[in-house]
């Protein structure tokens, strides 16, 4: 499925496109979210695009585009964990859009894990979200995180078999992994599906979705679990990135 919009003005384009009407406070949140960013990236470089569309379409709307459904069901709870946040998205749009929800944001580099966690208390989310600077690979082996999410998604973090290896681990028998894709291509399916076998896990769906103003198109990839993921993975600190699950050594692992 594809989409193509129409330019309008940036925040009612985001919540036009969503066909979903946030309320005064989450629309406040969002604005709030924005100044805040601008604020913290003068200390910390967290990202670049922080004004006007950038931010809206390339932040808040490419965030939040594949909760649709949830956006229109208000009694949807969801235990949800963001992996390699940076500067807080998807995690931060999603904690504000699905205010039942719990939300777990990972990132290894403390600066910004300092700054989205202030971020996320500023804007009153601190009983909701919880912010840990930590290796996806940790998280993973932890008792507290492993098999305990009904959503886990990472955006822009690394390959798709790689991601596939952080995510599929924390997944509750019914939960979902997404991966937050810009280019996707027949050989990255083909690695990734080649990923998920001794992950014991399976694609979905793909859907994609093309950013107004040019911004660029989005894919996103819906992973679940055929069954428990082996207790192996994901491997340990920086094999996952050097030894991808797609490559010719599968069988010696």
């Amino acid at each position: 499925m594809t989409i193509h919009l129409n330019h309008k003005s940036e925040d009612s384009l985001v919540w036009e496109t969503m066909n979903w009407e946030p309320t005064c406070h989450q629309v406040q949140q969002f604005l709030q979210l924005q100044a805040l960013l601008i604020e913290w990236n003068e200390k910390v470089n967290l990202t670049r695009l922080l004004k006007g569309s950038d931010f809206w379409i390339s932040h808040v709307l490419d965030s939040l585009w594949p909760l649709r459904y949830e956006l229109n069901h208000f009694e949807s709870s969801r235990k949800i964990i963001d992996v390699g946040t940076g500067c807080g998205f998807p995690g931060l749009a999603i904690a504000i859009a699905l205010p039942r929800s719990e939300i777990t944001l990972i990132d290894s580099i403390s600066r910004k894990t300092t700054a989205v966690k202030a971020i996320s208390q500023t804007l009153g989310l601190g009983e909701r979200v919880s912010v840990r600077t930590e290796r996806a690979e940790v998280i993973g082996q932890s008792i507290s995180f492993r098999g305990n999410y009904d959503l886990a998604v990472a955006r822009a973090v690394a390959t798709s078999p790689v991601v596939a290896e952080y995510l599929i681990p924390l997944l509750n028998a019914q939960g979902e992994a997404w991966l937050y894709k810009g280019r996707w291509s027949t050989d990255e399916q083909i690695d990734l599906n080649n990923a998920l076998k001794p992950l014991k896990g399976k694609i979905k769906s793909i859907e994609s979705f093309e950013l107004p103003e040019g911004k660029g198109m989005r894919n996103i990839v819906r992973l679940v679990s055929n069954e428990q993921c082996p207790e192996k993975f994901p491997r340990p600190i920086g094999i996952p990135a050097k030894r991808p699950l797609e490559s010719q050594m599968l069988d010696n692992l």
